[in-house]
């Protein structure tokens, strides 16, 4: 491997500590959707859908996600009841996913149980290290989303 300078060490190291972090956040969300039925993949398109209905592919831009793994967790969420396909005002084959009662019934269960987690795992946290944590975070993913969006343009030449 070559040598790296500083910082793309430092930026190396938040990518790995991200990799384990969200390794974690979905042993947690596996934790507090069970109660409901979910695992973190269905409550996150459960999550995304309670805005509206939406289209598979709109799901997986949504959350980053590859459009084949969402079409699974939504055909699983269909077959358990908690979501239906509906018709697309602007698409003919492309159908919505919407939430059905039991499916906003289950949502709402694990979101109190996320806010009480979240209360209970920001009070051992100074509010300023959560607020650069965040800041950090998240001006790292405008700058990948910003990188990854300058690679898939067609190159000129």
């Amino acid at each position: 491997m070559p040598p790296l300078t500083r910082k793309a060490e430092t930026f190396s190291a938040l990518v790995l500590e991200v990799f384990q972090l969200n390794g974690l956040l979905l042993q947690a969300g596996d934790r507090l959707s069970a109660p409901a039925g979910l695992t973190s993949a269905r409550w996150q398109v459960l999550g995304v859908i309670d805005h509206g209905p939406a289209t598979v592919a709109a799901v997986a831009r949504t959350m980053g996600l590859a459009r084949q793994s969402v079409q699974q967790t939504a055909d699983a969420l269909a077959s358990d009841g908690f979501v239906e396909y509906v018709e697309n005002p602007h698409h003919q084959r492309a159908k919505c996913v919407s939430l059905t009662a039991a499916g906003r019934r289950a949502l709402r269960k694990v979101e109190l149980a996320q806010a009480e987690w979240a209360d209970r795992m920001a009070a051992s946290l100074a509010p300023a290290l959560l607020a650069s944590a965040l800041k950090g975070l998240r001006e790292a993913r405008l700058r990948l989303e910003k990188d990854l969006s300058v690679e898939e343009r067609p190159h000129e030449g």
